[in-house]
């Protein structure tokens, strides 16, 4: 990568989480290193403007709502939501045919707004279906957002690998020694690329024990992960005991994502939604408090020293030692490469 940024266009990528953006307030974020305004029309559609001014450049968000439309704290231009200008209060008040903001499309679903920084016409078929955050109790579904600075390729390497998880995190999520020793089994389609452990160990893992028939005897186990373009991850994990079958296991299914900011700073998303306990509230915000506070203290930091060490440097270019627990996340990498490519090929040869 080096010091360029470069990341795959032609995709959907989470601008925020649905309850950031309400109100009559003005959200702001920097994605794919743009400035994005988001806000609510009267209606609660929700509409995604580059945060500049096309006059003087001043950011957009700093303005105040006219009803639907925006106007510029600089200068008073207002502009709709389709990015014209409506309204300019100087001179004979004649609107420039250049002032106009960008709209971006967005899709809200699963929780979250879903932007598409490609000026070409967007592809809802692109964004991959989580649905399971939709359904079931809603006191059974919980967010978070964090912002790293690091590239986002390394955030999709940890959550890709989970061999980490008895080296790095505390006892509520320790497989005991278990999981380390086990090899992934990797799963390779046109959309995902898949990685899937089971084991066995006792007492189960912390999250599930309570709710288990016997939390002090051993239980059945397994990590499903899977990542589709450019940068999600859907986890799932759970426990069983007195059956063969983990359709019938206490668990919980997970979505990681990952937004650039630019080459070396990324929004990170989580979403959970669990099938035990479904309707205590109180449980939820522990529990979104804990994994919030466990990448914080534990990953992040982590993740965070490996940037700093590697710099700007591409990560092959550094010659990695790989093992087996690297065989999802480098697949992930280097398909995500070739997709980047065959993008960047595609534009060149129509332009």
């Amino acid at each position: 990568m080096g010091s360029t940024f470069e990341c795959l266009k032609r995709a959907w990528y989470v601008a925020a989480m649905s309850s950031e953006v309400g109100g009559e307030g003005l959200f702001h974020r920097r994605i794919l290193g743009t400035s994005v305004m988001i806000y609510r029309l009267a209606d609660g559609t929700p509409v995604a403007l580059h945060d500049r001014c096309p006059h003087r450049f001043a950011p957009l968000h700093l303005g105040e709502r006219v009803g639907d439309e925006v106007a510029c704290r600089y200068h008073a231009l207002r502009f709709d939501a389709g990015g014209r200008c409506t309204h300019n209060p100087h001179g004979n008040g004649r609107i420039p045919d250049a002032a106009r903001v960008r709209r971006f499309p967005l899709l809200e679903r699963f929780g979250f707004l879903w932007i598409w920084m490609d000026e070409s016409d967007p592809d809802p078929a692109l964004l991959p279906d989580f649905s399971p955050l939709e359904e079931g109790h809603p006191n059974a579904v919980a967010q978070t957002y964090m912002h790293m600075d690091v590239n986002y390729e390394l955030i999709i390497d940890n959550v890709m690998d989970l061999s980490h998880i008895d080296h790095v995190h505390g006892e509520i999520i320790t497989t005991r020694g278990q999981l380390s020793p086990v090899v992934p089994k990797v799963r390779e389609r046109d959309t995902h690329i898949s990685a899937r452990w089971e084991w066995s160990q006792t007492p189960a893992m912390m999250i599930f024990a309570p709710f288990l028939p016997r939390p002090e005897d051993e239980a059945r186990h397994y990590f499903d992960i899977s990542w589709t373009a450019p940068a999600n991850i859907q986890l799932s994990v759970g426990a069983v005991q007195d059956s063969d079958d983990f359709g019938e296991a206490t668990s919980q299914y997970d979505l990681h994502t990952c937004t650039p900011e630019d080459a070396f700073k990324t929004h990170y998303f989580f979403a959970t939604r669990r099938n035990h306990i479904v309707d205590d509230a109180d449980y939820n915000r522990k529990k979104i408090e804990a994994m919030h506070a466990a990448f914080e203290t534990e990953d992040g930091p982590i993740i965070t020293a490996v940037q700093e060490e590697m710099g700007e440097a591409e990560f092959f270019s550094l010659d990695p030692v790989l093992m087996s627990n690297d065989v999802a996340p480098v697949k992930v990498r280097r398909r995500l490469r070739k997709m980047i490519v065959e993008e960047q090929a595609a534009k060149a040869a129509a332009s």
